[in-house]
């Protein structure tokens, strides 16, 4: 057995693509639009999985934008992503100044958890030890759910 992907819905390809890549940082591996099918795949991957991406198209996102319109119910059963990030600090000032909620704040420099524009969570860990719990962190509160 193999792990391949995982597969989110999404129902706004440029508002995903500026989350997943221009706030994450993961990078579009191959994109495929069916015309028949009415739906267009986008891959992406973390940069430090590119070469493996490419290679054996594994471990990647897919992203599916459904051209018809559909309305997506969030269930709390899909969980969420996990990425491991250099800096969580860095990221999560990186992704506020792009106006994304961070849900849950890196209060005790290890974990934080945000959103994607259509409602999956995102939690993000510190790749080595967790960072020194530092302001404005350390007193932010948790805003919405994860």
């Amino acid at each position: 057995m193999q792990y391949l992907h995982t597969m989110i819905r999404i129902t706004d390809v440029d508002a995903s693509i500026r989350f997943f890549c221009d706030g994450l940082g993961l990078q579009e591996v191959r994109r495929h639009s069916n015309e028949q099918g009415r739906f267009t795949l986008i891959f992406l991957a973390a940069p430090d999985d590119l070469d493996r991406a490419r290679e054996s198209k594994t471990p990647m996102i897919e992203l599916t934008y459904n051209w018809d319109p559909e309305e997506y119910k969030s269930g709390r059963n899909f969980g969420h992503l996990a990425f491991c990030v250099d800096d969580i600090y860095a990221l999560c000032t990186h992704l506020q100044a792009m106006n994304i909620v961070i849900n849950r704040p890196p209060r005790d420099g290890h974990m934080a958890f945000v959103k994607s524009p259509d409602g999956i969570s995102v939690e993000l860990l510190q790749k080595s030890n967790s960072l020194i719990p530092s302001e404005p962190w350390v007193s932010m509160t948790n805003t919405g759910s994860w």
